[in-house]
């Protein structure tokens, strides 16, 4: 299939409606189709065929989403860039990955740097010479042609992501419009860049499906972003726990209304909140709010709802639709209930390999499985619960200690915001454990929070030493730089 082709049929029955809406503008799905399609017929003319790959290296507005299904038409693969990477990052994705060509913004260094792909600037000229291309005269590419690589969020190092196709896609799609409940008449609201994984996602199948994808881009304050959403009559938005933290920080209607109540989902992925903080996000701002557990690679998994039973907070749910869940030990073999083991998972928009990268693709993928290094656990109703990554794992004299399980007794403390542990080398014990907390509001003292620790969890389990931070590095996506705070960490003689 080509998932472009959705915007020919949504042309025809429902031309006047809108498909994407900023603050400025709003672009109904005949325009949007034909302001695609007129992409592709240009990009044609540059030489740009099936199989291509292509450097999407712009910002979070209708330019990016019509890229994207402009080349999806004509069968290239898109490679997603962070606009706002820097000029180093940008030549290594591009080098390692060898882009036909790469798209960048009139104000972008990287338009500049010469190298082995041709850099196209989305200037005036490029406004013109699209806007006079032939939209009807570009075919869509048959078959199930590449579709973009799906790179992971803050991708450094040596750059990898498997190249997912148009059936891969859809099938992801197929999680939206079951699990998330995305229709035609969805007006998802884009407030994180387009290019996560999941906002890209998210938007791209609000257009396909006949609804409305509303790009509001970050930066903006929490309250610009709320009356953003309840101008536009937006139905669903994605935010990452960092940004939902923020809107917590907004107080509260007093007439005990949500904040938006034309939302009829609220939804992330990343860390798990506390339990009053998803109480609060649904009592405050939306009572429907699901947890989404995932990977850019191998797509959706998991979803804890709204209405899931209150001792199952500290999980990331039950599989979503067409998803199989499994827990195995360090020879695939699958493991019982309340065992922690490797999570692996599986579904048709999973997939297969990473591109170019064989090693990386064996350690990953294996037997149809999608393995995302996570190490985790079920209960015996199913639900899944998360004991950290694998390589975070603390081998601390021989005996494996999961990270996730003492942040999870540090965080139930009244004072502390956030916490995070890792791994501290160490002569003695190969590896000791040091803790990381982020205070509420009034502070704490760390020998308080080792009190504390000492009541839930074993000797062996107890942090060598707890440091109180101002915060947390993370990533765009809200999830927590482990290799940074560990930096932070002198081996213990």
């Amino acid at each position: 299939m080509n998932l472009a082709k959705a915007l020919d049929t949504n042309a025809l029955r429902r031309p006047d409606l809108p498909a994407v809406t900023t603050n400025a503008i709003s672009i109904s799905h005949a325009d949007f189709r034909d302001m695609v399609c007129r992409r592709a017929t240009y990009l044609s003319s540059r030489g740009i065929s099936r199989n291509d790959i292509v450097g999407v290296n712009l910002k979070d507005n209708p330019e990016h989403l019509a890229m994207l299904f402009a080349l999806a038409r004509i069968g290239a693969a898109a490679l997603p860039m962070d606009w706002r990477w820097t000029v180093e990052e940008k030549s290594r994705l591009t080098t390692f990955f060898e882009p036909r060509l790469v798209l960048s913004e009139v104000d972008d260094p990287f338009a500049d740097i010469s190298g082995r792909w041709e850099s196209v600037i989305t200037d005036d000229a490029w406004l013109s010479a699209t806007d006079n291309a032939d939209p009807d005269s570009t075919d869509l590419a048959d078959g199930d042609p590449p579709l973009l690589l799906a790179l992971s969020s803050g991708t450094t190092g040596i750059p990898k992501g498997p190249l997912i196709t148009h059936n891969q896609f859809f099938s992801r799609f197929m999680i939206y419009f079951s699990t998330l409940g995305f229709t035609e008449r969805t007006r998802y609201l884009c407030a994180t860049p387009l290019y996560f994984g999941g906002s890209r996602g998210y938007s791209m199948c609000s257009v396909f499906a006949g609804g409305t994808a509303l790009l509001f881009p970050p930066p903006y304050e929490m309250e610009e972003l709320v009356e953003f959403a309840n101008q536009r009559g937006a139905t669903k938005m994605f935010l990452v726990p960092t940004l939902l933290r923020r809107i917590l920080e907004i107080p509260p209607n007093d007439d005990g209304k949500p904040l938006m109540p034309g939302l009829d989902m609220l939804f992330s992925t990343g860390a798990i909140l506390h339990s009053e903080e998803r109480a609060a996000l649904m009592r405050d701002i939306c009572p429907q709010y699901l947890n989404f557990y995932g990977s850019t690679d191998g797509g959706g998994a998991t979803a804890l709802f709204w209405d899931d039973p209150s001792e199952v907070d500290g999980s990331v749910g039950r599989p979503v639709f067409g998803a199989e869940l499994d827990i195995v030990d360090d020879d695939d073999a699958s493991l019982s209930s309340g065992q922690i083991g490797h999570i692996r998972y599986r579904h048709p928009g999973t997939a297969t390999g990473f591109h170019n990268d064989a090693e990386a693709s064996r350690a990953a993928f294996r037997n149809g499985w999608y393995y995302p290094g996570d190490l985790g656990w079920r209960d015996n109703a199913g639900y899944l619960f998360l004991a950290g990554r694998a390589k975070d794992l603390i081998i601390r004299g021989g005996v494996n200690i999961y990270p996730a399980e003492i942040e999870h007794v540090l965080s139930q403390h009244e004072s502390v915001l956030d916490a995070a542990v890792v791994a501290w080398p160490s002569q003695e014990f190969g590896e000791e454990i040091g803790a990381f907390v982020v205070a509420r509001e009034g502070g704490i003292k760390p020998d308080d929070l080792m009190g504390w620790c000492r009541q839930s969890l074993s000797r062996y389990k107890l942090p060598r030493e707890i440091f109180v931070i101002d915060e947390l590095p993370k990533s765009g996506v809200g999830k927590v730089l482990k290799s940074e705070l560990a930096d932070m960490l002198e081996p213990i003689d």
